[in-house]
């Protein structure tokens, strides 16, 4: 019988607890490798980019309005006096003349005011007669008094001369001599009294001639204006041209100073742009402008410039140097671009989605043959419509992404494919 015998072995040493340190430093080190590693660049679509290159030459700067067409002269026509609307001869967008009649008011408050005028303007006007002749009369009686005084006068003077040649022989008395001069004096009093009294008349005569004929005229001018609301009761264009609006009916009620027509000539029109306020700081009157009518452009110039600010834009009145293309007509959109400066010798590049004059942002440049672009800070100058002046962060040459970049804010590169 064979016996098998047990032969005892040297006991394994154990690794396990190597092993997992030497994983867990592994992941450590994996950890740490990963978290330094910079992400991976996002995507974009070449297709949806407007990309543009930096250049250095002239650049034109321009402020771009939309705005409307409206007539250089509008007359407007407002009610002078209250009434009914009788009836109505035309209509908006009938050509018209000055004196073409639009519409007939009524009212017949307004006609007997001016019957009333009439009638007090005829009772003063009897009233400067009636005073006139009293006055007159008073006055040729005063005459005949002084008249009267100057002879009793004369006839005392030559009584008293008689009675001093009398004396002179002894044929009278003393009481006799000095009863003549006596009444001589009297009647030079007497005389010169009713001169004055004559003169005060007169100067009396013509102060209340003068009160009365004022009172005449004041009431003429009162029965003028009555009769120019009677006649303004038939309401007339004033003006060649065409009736742009009539928004009246027959029968309707009508106030004081409400608007009842326009009338304009659509021959010579302007432009009226809203300018954004940020742009509008650099405009001046006489600068050159170019209005789109959308069926042609006409140049212009700038005449007018609103000094308030209306809902973040300014009122630019443009001035036409040419004839309106065909369809223009008031109150037609158009678009207007007015040119501000040109500056010579500079950098610049398409205006980006974001571009403000005299501002620094970041803008995303192609590099690496076009394939990736990365953000650089750009300052920015004067800007146009359509292009911005570089005032530093570019050179020549540059081709630089114009879209709206917002949603790439926290990357400073991105691929392009």
């Amino acid at each position: 019988m064979e016996v098998v015998l047990d032969i005892p072995r040297a006991p394994r040493a154990n690794r396990r607890p190597y092993f997992y340190a030497g994983a867990v430093i592994a992941m450590v080190a994996a950890t740490v490798g990963f978290g330094r590693l910079k992400p991976a660049a996002p995507t974009v679509e070449r297709a949806t980019l407007y990309t543009d290159t930096v250049k250095r030459g002239g650049m034109l700067r321009q402020v771009r309005g939309t705005g409307a067409l409206v007539p250089e002269q509008i007359r407007w026509i407002p009610a002078v006096t209250a009434g009914r609307v009788e009836r109505i001869h035309a209509r908006a967008g009938e050509k018209v003349l000055a004196g073409t009649v639009l519409l007939d008011l009524s009212n017949p408050d307004v006609q007997l005011e001016s019957l009333d005028a009439d009638r007090q303007l005829t009772l003063a006007e009897q009233g400067l007669a009636n005073l006139d002749a009293t006055l007159s009369t008073a006055a040729l009686a005063q005459q005949s008094a002084v008249a009267s005084a100057r002879t009793e006068y004369e006839d005392a003077k030559r009584a008293a001369a008689a009675a001093e040649r009398l004396a002179t022989d002894g044929l009278t008395s003393q009481n006799e001599i000095d009863r003549a001069r006596d009444r001589m004096q009297e009647m030079s009093t007497r005389y010169d009294s009713e001169n004055k009294r004559l003169d005060v008349m007169r100067s009396t005569m013509r102060t209340q001639l003068a009160l009365q004929r004022a009172q005449v005229e004041r009431l003429r001018a009162i029965v003028r204006f009555h009769q120019g609301r009677v006649a303004s009761m038939q309401v007339t264009a004033g003006a060649t041209g065409v009736l742009q609006e009539m928004n009246l009916e027959e029968g309707q009620w009508v106030n004081p100073g409400q608007l009842l027509a326009k009338v304009a000539q659509p021959e010579r029109l302007k432009a009226v742009l809203r300018i954004p306020e940020t742009q509008a700081k650099d405009l001046a009157v006489e600068l050159p402008a170019v209005v789109d009518t959308r069926n042609g452009t006409v140049r212009g110039h700038v005449s007018r410039i609103d000094p308030a600010v209306q809902d973040g834009t300014v009122a630019v009145d443009v001035t036409l140097d040419g004839p309106a293309p065909q369809g223009a007509r008031p109150d037609l959109s158009v678009d207007g671009t007015i040119e501000v400066e040109r500056l010579a010798n500079v950098l610049y590049v398409g205006r980006p989605a974001d571009g403000q004059s005299d501002a620094t942002l970041g803008m995303f440049k192609l590099v690496n043959g076009g394939h990736e672009a990365v953000r650089v800070s750009v300052r920015l100058g004067k800007a146009s419509v359509n292009t911005v002046e570089v005032r530093g962060g570019l050179d020549p040459g540059d081709e630089v992404i114009l879209s709206d970049m917002s949603r790439w804010d926290n990357v400073d590169r991105v691929r392009i494919r």
